[in-house]
């Protein structure tokens, strides 16, 4: 029989969520009594899945494309790369059309892309992570075989993890980057929330530059962004086309985690050490493994770009940065120093000297609210806890209310 893939055995037992659905069973299989009882129910600020229903006009177009797919006349199949007016559109939309269709790539979500990336770039490439980092970047790091990717007690050796703290605004010493290394940066970040601004992304890109490294910019929450100074793009950063492919969603800003629907920017300008064409290689990879995404996703994607569409993503995220502002005001309430929740769905609250678990058992106790623990993210998030804004608003009210139990 085949022996076990050793980079799966390399991976730290349970992914992060999945075991914080775990324990959430394991308490309430404790304390069957709270099921009857409205005030004891479990509410979950956790994982950050969207809550609410895809707003009319944008669900209008999944329901089109979905009729288009009945008629002989208008019936489509593979996709490949995507449809080329969306590709158009999102760069209008996004990008002030500064890219060709053929520099974007529509795929099925952004976690998605991230995988193939990895797998675009390979086994024995150096990888960097902000620290707290989205733990997918680093997941799926030790699975194609990131160089000297181990686990250790801190994380994974082989990793540079750049600590992203309360001391340095939750913008990274770039000094440790390593040379010819693929980076990993969010922002606004998952989980801290914090937002980068135009002086630190230029820092950013000149550093890349200088030490050939790559920069994977997962820009998932841009359109939560409200402070207009800003950027929702890494492209708005000269010198980006060189050293930058940037990931983006449907997901948050228009409801589709279950529809799944994103896009990739790989720039033509974007070479490798030898000159060789990074866009020609994604399409290559993409081509051979990917088959392109839903149709009916896609016109809902064309949907969300009109007029109409865009006024209900902003619609959406105006809803769950209300959220936000309600659970960021009940912890500060506490004297619970937060960062996030502005420009970002998600606030990350400061526990000092705590173990974030410990955290979350004690939420969880005595309030019935499911939160995340900080060190899922990474060793710089140990004493932290990131709460999620994704929440029917009434169910957010409820949980907010009973945060005071923590005072």
């Amino acid at each position: 029989m085949l022996n076990r893939n050793p980079r799966i055995a390399a991976l730290k037992a349970g992914y992060l969520f999945p075991e914080i659905a775990r324990r959430r069973r394991e308490f309430a299989a404790s304390h069957p009594e709270d099921a009857a009882r409205p005030e004891t129910r479990i509410i979950s600020l956790g994982v950050g899945n969207t809550t609410e229903p895809i707003l009319p006009v944008i669900n209008e177009g999944l329901v089109d494309g979905a009729r288009r797919l009945a008629r002989a006349e208008t019936y489509t199949g593979y996709s490949d790369e995507g449809l080329a007016e969306l590709r158009e559109g999102i760069s209008k939309t996004f990008y002030g059309g500064a890219f060709s269709a053929g520099e974007i790539f529509i795929s099925d979500g952004a976690k998605c892309d991230i995988g193939r990336l990895q797998l675009l770039f390979g086994a024995g490439t150096r990888a960097a992570v902000q620290d707290p980092s989205y733990p997918v970047y680093v997941d799926g790091s030790v699975l194609i075989g990131a160089a000297g990717a181990s686990v250790s007690d801190e994380g994974y050796a082989g990793i540079s993890y750049l600590p992203c703290t309360a001391e340095n605004a939750y913008f990274p010493d770039l000094d440790p980057l390593p040379p010819n290394a693929l980076l990993y940066f969010c922002s606004p970040n998952n989980p801290t929330g914090a937002a980068a601004d135009k002086a630190q992304l230029g820092l950013l890109v000149q550093t890349a530059l200088k030490k050939g490294a790559l920069i994977i910019y997962d820009a998932a929450y841009a359109e939560y962004i409200r402070d207009g100074a800003l950027p929702k793009t890494i492209f708005e950063i000269p010198g980006a086309e060189e050293c930058a492919v940037e990931v983006n969603s449907f997901s948050k800003p228009a409801g589709f985690t279950g529809v799944r629907l994103g896009w990739t920017v790989v720039p033509k300008a974007l070479k490798y050490a030898g000159g060789e064409s990074v866009n020609a290689d994604w399409h290559r990879v993409t081509g051979t493994i990917f088959n392109g995404a839903s149709n009916i996703a896609q016109s809902g994607g064309l949907a969300a770009l009109t007029p109409g569409g865009l006024r209900e993503i902003r619609e959406l995220c105006d809803f769950y940065l209300g959220n936000a502002r309600l659970i960021r005001g009940a912890l500060e309430k506490l004297g619970i120093v937060c960062v996030g929740g502005d420009n970002s769905p998600y606030i990350w609250a400061r526990f000092p000297g705590r173990d974030s678990w410990d955290v979350f058992a004690e939420i969880l106790e005595k309030c019935r609210v499911v939160t995340t623990p900080g060190s899922g993210f990474g060793p710089s998030g140990r004493s932290f806890i990131r709460f999620s804004a994704f929440g029917h608003r009434a169910d957010v009210e409820e949980a907010a209310g009973r945060l005071a139990k923590l005072g």
